[in-house]
């Protein structure tokens, strides 16, 4: 297997607007359509409709979202002897997308909340198979914690999207090869460090917010920038990746299919580098289709110019 992916599973409901509402403000959306998302589960189907051999580890419903879940996931070709079944509703995300093809997204965890260790320690054959595993912050920080340890203890590199953001136990940061991130999450990530450590988040520059997160404790870094595409950090230097221009239509799910081409690469032993030129590739094709897993092969824009 080339790809272990825990985290999230939710059912999307998305509908289009002219702009996002303000405080208090009531605006018309366009109709309401439900589809198969969650972060886990988009970085899966994304790696799998690239190629991959991959499986995720997640925990859905014992109801229609989580069966339309389940059904999404095996028809992209992801393994789901792991997708967990009950301890609560599948998650849902409500999502409004802007004429400029922006998002924003809330979150009701759901049965990702119950995500938990134990899950994770009778899972042990899966990270003992897979080269790379693949986490996010959409399930509990413990979960989190013990995935890390389970992938470090049976030799499989580690990626991680702090997603939503907040805090990152040095532990976990220690393991990651590369945390990923984009531009909100490295400046949230940033802000929370101590005095002089924080400074970063207050720079424009990308290439300070990389050099400061790699500071941090990770192997590598990513920090994602939309149409401007990547940056990357080790501790070779400091790269830029610039992005191919597409016409966005959705940017939902663009970072996941990002990730999930990025740990699908590092699992068939691309070097860090080439796997983000593919990955930022995958993830600017990606937002010219609606929805977070569309259907059908994930298309790979041509390089930037």
């Amino acid at each position: 297997m080339d790809l272990l992916v825990v985290g999230s599973a939710n059912v999307d409901l998305t509908t289009a607007v002219e702009r996002r509402p303000g405080p208090g403000e009531t605006v018309l959306g366009g109709d309401l359509v439900t589809s198969p998302g969650g972060k886990g589960a988009n970085q899966a189907v994304a790696a799998a409709r690239l190629g991959a051999r991959v499986a995720l580890l997640a925990r859905v419903g014992d109801d229609a979202h989580g069966r339309l879940v389940a059904a999404s996931l095996a028809e992209a070709g992801v393994r789901t002897d792991a997708l967990l079944t009950g301890a609560g509703p599948t998650g849902v995300a409500l999502i409004t997308v802007d004429c400029e093809g922006d998002n924003s997204i809330v979150v009701a965890p759901g049965a990702n909340a119950r995500l938990t260790p134990d899950d994770v320690h009778a899972a042990g054959p899966l990270f003992e198979a897979a080269r790379v595993v693949s986490l996010q912050r959409e399930i509990p920080p413990e979960t989190v914690r013990a995935a890390a340890g389970a992938a470090t203890a049976a030799g499989a590199r580690v990626v991680l999207n702090p997603s939503p953001p907040g805090g990152v136990p040095p532990e976990v940061l220690a393991v990651c090869d590369p945390l990923v991130c984009n531009e909100h999450e490295a400046r949230t990530l940033l802000a929370d460090g101590p005095g002089d450590a924080a400074e970063p988040a207050q720079s424009p520059d990308a290439h300070e917010w990389a050099t400061a997160l790699l500071g941090r404790g990770p192997r590598s870094v990513v920090v994602t920038r939309g149409a401007a595409g990547a940056v990357l950090a080790t501790p070779d230097g400091v790269r830029s990746v610039p992005s191919p221009q597409v016409t966005a239509v959705d940017t939902t799910g663009a970072g996941d299919a990002f990730t999930g081409a990025l740990a699908w690469r590092l699992s068939v032993g691309d070097p860090l580098p080439d796997a983000v030129r593919h990955a930022v590739r995958v993830g600017a094709a990606a937002t010219t289709r609606a929805g977070a897993q569309a259907t059908g092969p994930l298309p790979d824009a041509p390089p930037a110019d």
